[in-house]
């Protein structure tokens, strides 16, 4: 018995012991020692890809955000700040959506099948709302001209990108709410287009918060 029991307990310790030293090397040792690395090799990335405006953090190109006016008593979603450019929903266009908002605390899809009857009349919704706000006195927007990412969510719903197309079709209302030329604003969307990766692979896209970051630039140099 008394051998039996010592056996039993040297067993246990080793494998406490086994258990210590595990729990040191991988749960202490190996985090520090590849977030030393990642600080060291390419810091921005590991820092979750911050954008600074005058050494101040104004959001991640790997998470979109709104640009909204402030909401007023009684509303129940924010308007569309139409001076800025604008991204693509977020996870959802009416009440009931996943993530209205860019919360990163939620990040999915609706889950929504293509004949839902409230995808489809939110997409209605969005399409119209997209021609309305982004038609101006000298153009006009078709609703053949909205891109599908215009009135449809990314699988996270924090996708930080749109088209080139989209951005394109928002030039004219951009331009004309800061008092800017066509041509000016034009400018800033090619110039903050990124192409595909390698060449080949996704498709061109512009990153919001860097385009809109451009354009206050250009506004503020202009006034």
């Amino acid at each position: 018995m008394n051998n039996s029991a010592a056996n039993t307990g040297r067993v246990l310790w080793a494998g406490l012991r086994a258990l210590l030293v595990l729990t040191v090397i991988t749960g202490v040792l190996y985090p520090l020692a590849v977030t030393g690395i990642a600080q060291v090799a390419f810091p921005g990335k590991a820092n979750g890809s911050e954008v600074k405006v005058d050494g101040k953090v104004v959001g991640s190109e790997l998470i979109g955000q709104t640009y909204n006016l402030p909401m007023k008593e009684g509303e129940e979603t924010a308007a569309p700040d139409l001076k800025w450019f604008q991204p693509r929903p977020s996870n959802g266009l009416g009440s009931n959506s996943v993530n209205t908002q860019y919360a990163i605390i939620l990040s999915g899809a609706t889950n929504r099948s293509g004949d839902n009857e409230d995808l489809i009349t939110w997409v209605k919704d969005a399409k119209a709302a997209v021609v309305k706000d982004n038609s101006t006195a000298d153009y006009t927007v078709k609703p053949s001209d909205v891109p599908a990412e215009a009135v449809t969510s990314s699988g996270s719903g924090l996708d930080p990108h749109i088209s080139p197309e989209y951005a394109k079709l928002q030039v004219h209302r951009v331009a004309e709410k800061n008092n800017l030329t066509v041509q000016q604003v034009d400018k800033l969307v090619a110039d903050h287009t990124d192409g595909r990766i390698l060449g080949f692979i996704g498709e061109p896209r512009v990153n919001v918060l860097q385009l809109n970051i451009a354009l206050k630039q250009l506004v503020t140099a202009k006034g």
